[in-house]
């Protein structure tokens, strides 16, 4: 209403006020524009998340491979689809490392060589994570983008190590290394800052250090996070690890031990660190399903302890459905935790089915109908409570 009554006071004023017009609504405009970016950008609010506006659980995926598609139609299939499921996160890769330039015509983003790098914004390189925010901005899905995975799928701190020198653990370190991927990190950032697709930025993809003192995941992911925040402190950050290294509720397991340098409680009360992340594959960790009840819930009560949401971001079973809606269900009724995205999201595209590593649940199947279908609806359910 400001606006409007704003525009006939200064109509009414004659032509030395009609001069401000200008001056005064264009500044209004912007405030307004301001105010409507800010809310439009995801938040959290306590123990919960904040989407357009609303603060509840939600539910959502991963699709690593949805930057590296060529076809921008594929893309806004994928978002389409989401936005009709009721999904309403999705996890994708904002990496992809390489120290030789492909001349397949394949996408890449980061070309490390030598010592040096080079960041890739043509139509084959970053341009394709350009469509992704788009589309996903004009679908209403949000997007957590990371910067490196610490896998060697699509390069990652491996193809840093063969540019700089160094190793899986040396790597949190290295000041050559870490020069280049903040480089990266900025260029990211600064082609969606503002955009109201992005949910948070994450610094890896399940983040390991094996045999080191947690310290050396601790002093980076607070160096890392404080750096990203400086470039856009509304933003929120995550750092994307498994959620390894904990006291709470712990059982002994190798997941809540400190043996691959994380301590999940201690990352997470850094200030620049804005929710916890926890990944879920009971057997690759030797581990029964059931299990992953308790992992769960651990990790919302020690979120609940730091004040902070938890995201149950990636988990899998080759199970599917009797093993992973438990969990979802577990997810939804434990508090600290705010929302959850499976892995994987599975479609078919013009070349055919998305990537199926076996955890793959497909749009159409009966899995999806369970997994995604009658959670979306509990979800629905319990937020209204």
């Amino acid at each position: 209403m400001r606006r409007v009554l704003l525009a006939k006071f200064l109509l009414w004023a004659g032509f030395a006020a009609s001069h401000a017009i200008s001056i005064g609504d264009s500044m209004d405009r912007r405030a307004v524009q301001d105010a409507h970016q800010k809310a439009a950008i995801p938040s959290r609010n306590g123990l919960r998340f904040v989407i357009d506006g609303q603060a509840d659980y939600f539910a959502g995926s991963n699709s690593y491979w949805i930057p590296f598609l060529k076809s921008n139609s594929d893309v806004d299939l994928v978002m389409s689809h989401l936005k009709q499921s009721g999904l309403k996160v999705l996890r994708v890769w904002g990496f992809n490392d390489v120290n030789e330039i492909p001349t397949d015509g394949r996408v890449w983003f980061h070309h490390i060589s030598n010592g040096t790098s080079t960041i890739n914004d043509g139509a084959d390189g970053l341009q394709r994570l350009d469509y992704v925010v788009k589309s996903a901005e004009a679908h209403d899905v949000k997007l957590i983008v990371n910067f490196v995975n610490n896998w060697g799928d699509y390069g990652g701190i491996a193809a840093y190590n063969t540019a700089f020198g160094g190793n899986a653990t040396s790597w949190y370190t290295d000041e050559a290394s870490q020069k280049s991927y903040r480089e990266y990190i900025k260029a990211v950032i600064s082609r969606y800052k503002g955009s109201s697709a992005i949910f948070a930025w994450e610094l890896a993809n399940e983040p390991r250090c094996r045999g080191c003192d947690t310290s050396v995941i601790y002093n980076w992911v607070k160096s890392t996070s404080a750096f990203i925040k400086s470039l856009e402190p509304a933003r929120m950050v995550c750092i994307g690890d498994e959620g390894m290294g904990l006291t709470t509720q712990s059982d002994g397991t190798y997941p809540f031990t400190y043996y691959e340098g994380v301590d999940f409680e201690k990352n997470l009360d850094i200030p620049t660190i804005d929710f916890g992340t926890l990944h879920l594959y009971p057997s690759q960790w030797s581990e029964q399903d059931p299990w992953g009840n308790l992992w769960i819930e651990a990790h919302g009560a020690a979120c609940v302890k730091a004040g902070k949401p938890c995201l149950l971001e990636e988990y899998g079973s080759l199970a599917h459905a009797s093993s992973e809606a438990p969990w979802q269900q577990t997810a939804l009724k434990t508090k600290g935790i705010a929302g959850d995205t499976f892995w994987q999201y599975g479609d078919n595209l013009s070349s055919g089915p998305s990537p199926d590593d076996g955890y793959t649940i497909f749009r159409g199947t009966a899995n999806y109908t369970i997994l995604v279908t009658d959670h979306v609806k509990s979800i629905k359910k319990a937020n209204k409570h």
